[in-house]
């Protein structure tokens, strides 16, 4: 696959996860509406940062001649996405939270500021 249909691929799903991260927190806890939401937002997050793995770095260092250090961002996904769902399914209320939380600062918030960076392939569709 090409670099630029994988950046299709990985902004087709983490732009709605932003959106409905933001609808998650704002929701009653608990509810049907947040738990089936909240697998979907997790489906798609888990989606997306296995797309990026695949996607090799275009700005400053790399290891390996293809991971940057914005792909840790991609790697805190996949570790905290499955945690978060363990610890919900545990009822540890708490962890679930501080994880998601994090998540959505990190992997969407952060990582999603980087990438309208000059040099970046965000910056260059957004502001040409």
């Amino acid at each position: 696959m090409t670099y630029q249909l994988l950046m299709y691929m990985h902004l087709a799903t983490v732009v709605p996860c932003f959106f409905i991260g933001l609808v998650l927190m704002f929701l009653t806890k608990g509810t049907h509406v947040h738990r089936n939401l909240g697998k979907v937002y997790m489906g798609l997050m888990l989606f997306t940062a296995t797309v990026t793995l695949f996607m090799p770095a275009q700005v400053g260092p790399s290891l390996f001649n293809h991971f940057g250090w914005i792909h840790g961002f991609s790697f805190l996904t996949l570790y905290t996405v499955p945690t978060a769902y363990m610890a919900a399914k545990k009822g540890q209320v708490m962890a679930h939270a501080r994880k998601m939380i994090l998540l959505y600062v990190g992997a969407l918030v952060l990582a999603g500021g980087f990438t309208l960076a000059p040099g970046r392939f965000l910056h260059q569709l957004i502001w040409g």
